[in-house]
């Protein structure tokens, strides 16, 4: 790697900070902020994980993004958006550090350091924007479900050794994916019967690498996958799978 490369690292945002920050518990299901709420703070999660949400004037829900420990959300109150876009929810018990957007400006404003650290944090997001839109465009369903899977699971994060999947339904991932919630179920199966996914008797999940032959080949299940699976992460028990 060029030793010009920018790498986000959240404990060196989270040292930046320093007093600047206010802490606190949230917990499973607690809105963190709503859509339309004023955009006056950014966010940094500790521990656990947050799903964001995206309504339509009709009342029609998309889950956007899941974030678990070290990512930052409500990063839009930096720029001219006033309002919040999305609604932040908690999905299971979480530490969430909150930054108001007035020592915020000033940090980036002052320290060179912390500017530089934050400039990464915006470029790792925008390319993440950019994998999600192409996936949307040219993926069919069930590359972009083993993605997302992949991702939730940390798979190819090295610096981040956490393995627990946040409690998520299948719901929330068809909307993620872009599909119904049928065609999620369908392609779970063809995960498992394939030996990329497991299930045990307590409903916990276990994502497989091999998961990843989905991702990196253009065909579809079925058509000539492998079924070897030499490491795993393994997930804790979740609703409604």
């Amino acid at each position: 790697m060029s030793r010009h490369t920018l790498t986000f690292n959240s404990r060196n945002f989270l040292r930046r900070i320093g007093t600047q920050k206010t802490t606190r518990e949230y917990q499973d299901r607690q809105v963190i902020y709503s859509q339309g709420d004023a955009a006056d703070a950014m966010f940094h999660i500790q521990n656990g994980s947050v799903k964001l949400v995206v309504a339509s004037p009709r009342g029609k829900q998309a889950v956007i993004a899941i974030l678990g420990p070290g990512d930052v959300f409500g990063e839009g109150c930096l720029a001219k958006q006033s309002l919040r876009m999305s609604t932040a929810t908690a999905i299971q018990p979480s530490t969430i550090s909150r930054v108001n957007k007035g020592p915020l400006v000033r940090l980036i404003h002052q320290e060179p350091a912390f500017a530089k650290l934050f400039i990464s944090h915006l470029l790792s997001r925008m390319v993440r924007v950019e994998e999600d839109f192409v996936d949307r465009l040219f993926n069919f369903s069930e590359k972009r479900l083993a993605r997302i899977l992949l991702l939730l699971a940390h798979f190819g994060k090295e610096s981040r050794a956490e393995t627990e999947f946040p409690r998520i339904n299948q719901e929330q991932l068809a909307q993620m994916v872009g599909t119904t919630r049928s065609r999620v179920s369908h392609f779970m199966n063809k995960f498992r019967k394939l030996g990329f996914v497991d299930y045990n008797g307590k409903g916990a999940l276990t994502v497989h690498s091999g998961l990843l032959s989905v991702v990196l080949h253009d065909q579809r299940l079925g058509q000539t996958l492998g079924h070897s699976h030499p490491s795993q992460t393994a997930v804790p028990p979740h609703e409604l799978w």
